[in-house]
């Protein structure tokens, strides 16, 4: 215990001499450092890499404590394992960090201002309800053909496993590409066509079925799946039933139905833009206070 004491001693002592010396520029520093690994954990946290960077923290973590406690020996094999951590992450992360390079390249640095936060938002808002009034024009038109479709609005909890259970689409939506999508007999109609800033970006996709015991006897497979859907994470989902032809929508584990083209719209655009998209940030902080969806 007294070698643990000082070495917490040793590093409180560091830390003074360094916050005693603080100067704008390390305040810039320590800016630059933080929006970087913002960067990197935004890149990779749909991927499998982000189990891997779970796992190098873990042993980062591991390797503090053994330090503070001095256990010589285990950090003597830290050491000789990790002393080419750089190597390692590099063989690691290779595809993420070519991924990264070749975004940060196709940026055109006229369109930055500060991080480009602003018209980042405001251009995916606006591809976002675009999409919205494409999506509910599609379901007017399904609705009215009893034409079954379920269809994922992606939000902040990303989607990438779903993705890659269906058919790659990278496509602006519309009227007409999602009512080919779910056209009767048509290849990818049964799954779900998923939805990422404006754009469908895959179709066929198969979706989670919930476990509730308790619905409704009418409901089937593809409102169950959009239930399940929601139940884990904070997608909203749009089904119409191709028995009744009425629409609804899923979210947070509940299902609204008999919606209307107008009332789909209003809750597609206050959910996931909010009322006000210079207010979207405040929004979507009361949205994750309260974690409630308001039917």
């Amino acid at each position: 215990m007294p070698m643990f004491t000082e070495k917490i001693a040793s590093l409180w002592d560091q830390l003074k001499v360094v916050f005693s010396d603080f100067a704008f520029t390390d305040f810039l520093d320590i800016c630059l450092v933080a929006f970087i690994l913002y960067s990197v954990i935004k890149l990779i946290r749909e991927t499998k890499a982000i189990q891997l960077a779970k796992g190098l923290l873990l042993f980062g973590v591991a390797y503090l404590a053994i330090y503070l406690l001095d256990m010589q020996a285990s950090e003597f094999i830290f050491k000789k394992v990790f002393g080419e951590i750089i190597i390692v992450l590099v063989i690691l992360f290779q595809p993420e960090l070519r991924h990264m390079l070749e975004s940060v390249g196709r940026r055109s640095i006229t369109k930055l201002n500060l991080f480009g936060v602003r018209d980042e938002e405001t251009e995916r808002n606006q591809k976002i309800k675009d999409s919205i009034y494409a999506v509910c024009k599609a379901c007017q038109s399904m609705s009215e053909s009893k034409t079954g479709s379920l269809i994922v609005f992606e939000h902040d909890t990303l989607l990438g496993d779903i993705i890659k259970s269906g058919t790659p689409v990278d496509a602006i939506v519309s009227r007409e590409l999602i009512g080919n999508i779910f056209y009767h007999g048509a290849p990818l109609h049964d799954g779900a066509a998923v939805i990422r800033d404006g754009r469908v970006v895959a179709a066929g996709c198969v979706l989670p079925l919930t476990q509730k015991e308790n619905l409704d006897t009418q409901l089937g497979t593809r409102h169950r799946a959009a239930i399940g859907m929601s139940e884990q994470g904070d997608a909203m989902i749009v089904v119409t039933s191709e028995e009744t032809g009425t629409i609804s929508i899923a979210c947070k584990g509940q299902l609204i139905r008999n919606l209307t083209d107008s009332d789909l719209r209003e809750h597609l655009v206050r959910y996931l833009c909010g009322t006000n998209n210079e207010d979207k940030a405040a929004v979507k902080g009361i949205r994750k206070l309260f974690g409630g969806f308001k039917k």
